[in-house]
C-alpha cells in the first residue's frame, strides 16, 4: 500500500524529531565531555602546582595564590593586598 502524501509529511517530521533529539543528546554528552576534561586537567594542574610549593598544604587559597603569582613574576589581584605581602619568599622552593 501507498503512502500518501500526508503520511509521508508526518513520517519525514518524525525523523526530523527523532534527528534534533539525537543532536540535542551528542551536544550535552560534548558538554560533559569537556567538562570532566577540564575537571581533570584542574586537579593535575592543581596537583603540579601544590607539589612544588613547600607547605602548599598549610597555605590559604590567597597565600597560595600569592606564592604562586610572585613565582610567576605577575602581580596578583588587588582585592587582599596585605595578604600577599604577608607571605614569606621562603615558602617558595621556585625563587630560592
Amino acid at each position: 500500500m501507498r503512502k500518501t502524501t500526508t503520511q509521508k509529511r508526518l513520517s519525514v517530521e518524525e525523523q526530523i524529531r527523532q534527528l534534533e533529539n539525537e543532536r540535542k543528546q551528542l551536544i550535552q554528552k560534548e558538554k560533559d565531555e569537556e567538562r570532566k576534561a577540564r575537571t581533570k586537567r584542574l586537579i593535575e594542574r592543581g596537583a603540579i602546582a601544590e607539589s612544588l610549593i613547600a607547605n602548599a598544604d598549610t597555605l590559604t587559597n590567597e597565600q597560595f595564590k600569592a606564592v604562586l603569582a610572585k613565582a610567576l613574576n605577575v602581580v596578583p589581584d588587588k582585592t587582599e593586598p596585605a595578604e600577599a605581602e604577608s607571605v614569606s619568599g621562603s615558602l617558595n622552593p621556585l625563587t630560592e
